[in-house]
């Protein structure tokens, strides 16, 4: 096994490892494979900004003692598409960073290169194997093939990359959330175990009885399964998808709503708290007084404005139209 000071790698193929007992442990990962409602909800949940919003308004303040410096460090940051601009890119980070957070409940980022050689560049790696002991970061990498179309595959050693601290940022879901999410995670699986079991539920057809008789009550079947997602994602306030309002009222449906987005809410304003200090600490390897604030502009709504209409939803004072635009058009 080597152990060295390096940069962390950022991504390596987990079906290329040869994982022993102490890799299971240190660097297990989860399975990419999610189940069905599982996916979905992760897809709807870091939808956390609604492209019918107007792109052209600032969508966060950023505040700050050196422009520069922020400017640089923003620019530095890669994305699905760094070209960009400074804006777009904090929208696209928020995004990218809840979509690994959902999954891993961590995600982590790392700056590579150097200002002075002007190839500074800050991009996400892989959370699995990441240890932190005491706010020292060590990235655990099984042995692993490195494969080439044109020369044989060598298989590269098992490593312990010890990462210089400064440079890593380290963004985590909150405990409240996390808690949430387990509970709500393990409802969803046991759903989908279920979801396409229903072949069993079906009368065999034998010789003897070529058309038998099924008693089984396939729509009762259905409406437990959707009484049981609903109670089980009612923290969270996910609908599943389900837009057949003549089985719910409107009252229920704007309640599940507005709690839905104030989640989503709690989680981008959480990573924007985070994302300022970290990008805070990785400024003052250059500035020791730097310090910068990302939040959230009025063009984006807010947890209190959700709070307001849910008030006013109680008191009967709002309609159907007004909290779906609110929720959806913002």
């Amino acid at each position: 096994m080597k152990i060295f000071k390096a940069e962390p790698i950022r991504h390596y193929q987990s079906h290329d490892m040869r994982l022993d007992f102490i890799d299971r442990v240190l660097a297990r990962s989860e399975r990419e494979d999610r189940n069905f409602n599982r996916h979905m909800f992760h897809q709807d949940f870091t939808m956390l900004f609604n492209y019918l919003n107007n792109r052209n308004g600032h969508l966060f303040i950023v505040d700050s003692n050196d422009n520069e410096l922020t400017q640089l460090l923003l620019r530095s940051v890669q994305t699905r598409d760094s070209r960009r601009p400074v804006d777009e890119k904090i929208r696209a980070l928020i995004e990218e960073i809840s979509q690994t957070m959902l999954l891993r409940g961590k995600s982590y980022y790392y700056v590579f290169g150097d200002r002075e050689r002007q190839d500074m560049h800050i991009a996400q790696f892989s959370a699995i194997g990441v240890i932190n002991l005491f706010g020292l970061y060590c990235q655990w990498v099984p042995r692993r093939m490195d494969r080439n179309w044109d020369r044989s595959d060598v298989e590269l050693p098992r490593e312990a990359r010890i990462l210089d601290s400064s440079k890593v940022m380290r963004f985590l879901l909150s405990k409240p959330m996390h808690r949430m999410l387990t509970k709500q995670n393990r409802i969803l699986a046991s759903l989908d175990k279920y979801r396409f079991g229903t072949e069993e539920l079906h009368a065999q057809v034998t010789h003897e009885n070529p058309e038998p008789v099924n008693y089984f009550d396939f729509n009762a079947w259905k409406d437990t399964q959707d009484r049981a997602l609903y109670r089980g994602t009612r923290e969270s306030g996910w609908n599943g998808r389900k837009y057949d309002a003549s089985k719910r009222s409107e009252f229920f449906v704007c309640h599940r709503l507005i709690r839905f987005r104030r989640n989503q809410l709690t989680l981008r304003d959480d990573i924007l708290r985070q994302l300022s200090a970290e990008l805070t600490k990785i400024g003052k390897r250059y500035n020791p007084e730097f310090a910068v604030s990302i939040k959230p502009s009025d063009e984006l709504p807010s947890i209190k404005q959700l709070d307001g209409l849910e008030a006013r939803l109680k008191r009967e004072e709002v309609g159907f139209t007004e909290i779906t635009d609110f929720c959806f058009k913002r």
